[in-house]
């Protein structure tokens, strides 16, 4: 046992590995993030003589193995192989691409371009609104964008006469008013626009400049109070404004009574247009008076929300939300001869009785205009 040689552990019987002079190739391997390999198998050789061993050592002898060639350097792991596990970012751009031109069309880029600049003007407050809050940039890429669909293919209005609509310059547009719900307001807004170019800036009830939200979408839309102050101001501006004199007696009357104008008021509108010296351009819709079919009321509710009347429709309340839904009426559209009032002697709009004249003038042109409409539609739906 004196002269016995001791071997260090872990150095596999052969002197200087394992030691710290040479670090062992399962080090190595251990390093580099590999398993350890599995020795191999060592050809037989001569057995050399060795000193005795202790008895323990006899029983499990230790083969020596040789160190393996270094490690390859690992490559880096790209992009594309962490990607390939999921979905490549090249598939989620392609896809991007199709749903962008889904939406926009072809020249999707400059129509998206042009939608992230909008909403930086908004953020940045780089827009303009006129004195009556009506605010162009809206009313142009977003409540006209969200009409025109339902104007071409749920109304598939028609439009008639547009030429008597002046091209530039103060004019009074006076429309019939029906349908239940102001649905008709909203088609003249989008039919002027989009065959003229031009913006109709339309006189509101009080209502609706008392709702909330309701009051801010109008006045983004365009529209403002109906007095004859804020009229006269627009139309001495050059603006287009468009009345609708019979009020919620005109889209309230029962369906029985669909086409038949009510009273015009008093000719307030008449008086404006009469001191500002602008045309009266005469309206007749058909098809409004189709899409909510009036036969019923609730005066006692309608009092208590403050409305002027709680319609039933054949659908409404019965279908509930789904009543809601406008019936896809056919509507033709005829701008009649405009009615001049430049001349008129100045102090014309204080004659009470050339007001009531102009007013019954205008309102039997599109009441006649009504007549000839329904006459020519083949149908309610086509």
């Amino acid at each position: 046992m004196g002269d016995a040689e001791i071997i260090p552990i872990g150095t596999r019987g052969r002197p200087g590995r394992g030691t710290g002079k040479q670090p062992s190739s399962a080090a190595r391997d251990l390093a580099a993030g590999r398993r350890p390999r599995k020795p191999a198998p060592a050809e037989p050789t001569a057995p050399e003589p060795t000193a005795p061993e202790p008895a323990a050592l006899d029983r499990h002898p230790v083969e020596p193995v040789e160190p393996g060639p270094a490690p390859a350097p690992r490559a880096p792991v790209t992009t594309e192989e962490r990607d390939a596990r999921g979905i490549p970012v090249s598939d989620w751009l392609a896809a991007f691409q199709h749903a962008a031109r889904e939406v926009f069309g072809d020249q999707w880029e400059p129509q998206l371009a042009q939608l992230l600049a909008f909403l930086r003007r908004r953020v940045t407050g780089d827009y303009t609104v006129d004195e009556y809050g009506f605010d162009q940039e809206v009313a142009e890429r977003f409540f006209m964008a969200a009409l025109r669909p339902v104007a071409e293919k749920w109304f598939r209005i028609e439009v008639r006469g547009i030429e008597n609509v002046p091209a530039d310059g103060g004019a009074l547009v006076v429309s019939n008013h029906s349908g239940t719900v102001p649905v008709d307001g909203l088609m003249t807004m989008v039919s002027i626009h989009d065959h003229t170019g031009r913006f109709l800036r339309p006189l509101g009830a009080d209502l609706v400049f008392r709702t909330p939200v309701l009051s801010t979408l109008a006045r983004k839309g365009g529209a403002t109070l109906a007095c004859n102050e804020d009229a006269e101001r627009m139309l001495r501006g050059g603006e287009l404004v468009g009345v609708w004199p019979e009020g919620f007696k005109g889209i309230g009357k029962p369906y029985s009574d669909r086409y038949k104008l009510q009273r015009f008021g008093r000719g307030g509108f008449v008086s404006a247009a009469l001191r500002t010296g602008v045309p009266i351009v005469p309206l007749s819709v058909v098809g409004a008076e189709e899409i909510y079919p009036l036969v019923g009321n609730v005066p006692a509710l309608a009092r208590l929300l403050g409305l002027p009347y709680v319609p039933i429709t054949p659908l409404f309340p019965l279908l509930g939300p789904l009543g809601l839904v406008p019936l896809p009426s056919k509507w033709l559209l005829e701008f009649g001869e405009p009615v001049r009032t430049d001349e008129y002697d100045e102090g014309a709009a204080d004659d009470p009785m050339l007001v009531f004249n102009v007013t019954d003038q205008v309102r039997e042109s599109i009441q006649q205009t009504l007549y000839t409409l329904l006459m020519q539609r083949q149908s309610v739906f086509r």
